[in-house]
């Protein structure tokens, strides 16, 4: 039994941030009906290519997207735009112990599912909203995208070439973070109130706006500002406090090397050939190696070219300096270390007879994280879930089927 599998969770929300903290919760053993719209359903199952294959190599109608953050759930589809799509929604919700939403602030409330209509007939429901702003603020009512919010809350400012090098400009992260993090977050905040309840009772309700994590999670950065005054500039690859730590050339292709120490740059000296560099006076401290960059950093870019990718991270894990090879995503995959640790899994669906998985990294000994049931297809538990939860009966279902509202 997964740790969480004594709860429910009623998951309205869809993209990514939310659905990531879903399916968190799910991994750990949580029931997790996902609600979607009759028809379509979570946005990102259009969202591709690519879709996943069925045995014949042909597409089917799951997008690679979607089935990245809904796996261990339940899908429930119910029109609550409708009065009597509502009073399901209000009835799963009076028997489930979390909610996780993403819509627009307020917009809820028009069908009576915001968070004071639900805690009117279950006190103890824990409700998650996630949105770009939070629930106050001149911006609150703004729609916020993962996109947007890398660049209005800075972090785009530090990623990418610097300026004055060709190809400078504002990059993005090559994955949604700012959702991923936000989804992170909420399921922290969650746990928390959870643990809230069990000690003193009573739900509550949770405000999670993409901006604040996106600011929040500015680390460092943030505070080499806040602490100086000065806003920092993209380095590329380099580290606005730590020298050496990037990527280097090698004889055949690129290298990240990161020194986290002035023990560790000494080793990497003698490894590169150049052990008088531990003791220059221009390099000894990692302050004065911060301060003298533009200088050591060709040097090194001139040592590093002439042994290749395996060799330098052959010789410098030996040393024990950190460092790494720039893999791709096929490279990933058959990493000894990530196949070692199970991170590609396979669940049955019934569509493709198996779906690939990137496995959850969290490892409890007591308590593991179970693969319970692949990413559902649109509606397909609606009648198990609505039978099993609130207690209709098949007719029912099927007339409110008709009718449109499932």
């Amino acid at each position: 039994m997964g740790a969480l599998s004594h709860l429910r969770v009623l998951d309205l929300s869809r993209v990514l941030a939310g659905p990531w903290a879903g399916q968190i919760l799910a991994d750990l053993g949580a029931e997790v009906i996902k609600v979607e719209r009759p028809g379509n359903g979570d946005d990102t199952r259009a969202w591709g290519p690519p879709f996943l294959k069925d045995a014949y190599g042909e597409n089917t109608s799951e997008a690679a997207y979607y089935l990245s953050a809904n796996r261990n759930k339940q899908s429930v589809t119910i029109d609550f735009t409708r009065a009597e799509g509502q009073k399901l929604v209000r009835e799963l919700a009076a028997k489930s112990d979390i909610l996780i939403e993403n819509f627009k602030v307020g917009g809820l409330a028009a069908y009576g599912l915001d968070y004071e209509s639900l805690k009117a007939i279950n006190p103890d429901l824990i409700y998650c909203s996630i949105t770009g702003f939070g629930q106050t603020g001149p911006y609150a009512k703004r729609a916020g995208y993962d996109f947007m919010i890398q660049g209005l809350g800075g972090l785009m400012s530090l990623t990418g070439r610097p300026e004055g090098d060709e190809g400078a400009g504002p990059v993005k992260v090559g994955v949604a973070l700012t959702d991923i993090l936000t989804g992170l977050y909420s399921t922290v905040a969650i746990l928390a109130a959870l643990a809230h309840r069990d000690h003193d009772g009573g739900g509550q309700h949770i405000d999670m706006a993409l901006l604040d994590v996106q600011v929040a999670c500015l680390a460092n950065q943030a505070m080499n500002y806040l602490t100086t005054g000065n806003a920092p500039k993209r380095l590329g690859n380099a580290h606005p406090n730590i020298v050496p730590y990037q990527d280097f050339p090698t004889a055949d292709g690129d290298f990240i090397l990161t020194v986290g120490n002035d023990g560790q740059f000494r080793k990497f000296a003698e490894v590169a050939g150049q052990p008088q560099w531990a003791d220059d006076p221009r390099f000894a401290t990692n302050k004065l190696r911060v301060a003298n960059r533009a200088v050591l950093i060709p040097l090194i870019r001139q040592a590093t070219v002439f042994k290749t990718t395996a060799e330098w991270v052959t010789q410098l894990e030996q040393a024990g300096v950190p460092c790494g090879p720039i893999n791709d995503l096929s490279q990933v995959f058959e990493d000894p270390q990530v196949k070692s640790r199970g991170l590609a899994i396979e669940l049955p669906h019934a569509l493709a007879g198996m779906v690939p998985q990137v496995a959850s990294p969290i490892r409890l000994s007591q308590t593991p994280v179970e693969y319970r049931r692949a990413p559902p297809l649109l509606g397909e538990h609606t009648l198990e879930v609505l039978q099993r939860v609130l207690g209709l009966g098949a007719g029912a279902v099927a007339a409110l089927k008709e009718e449109g509202v499932l």
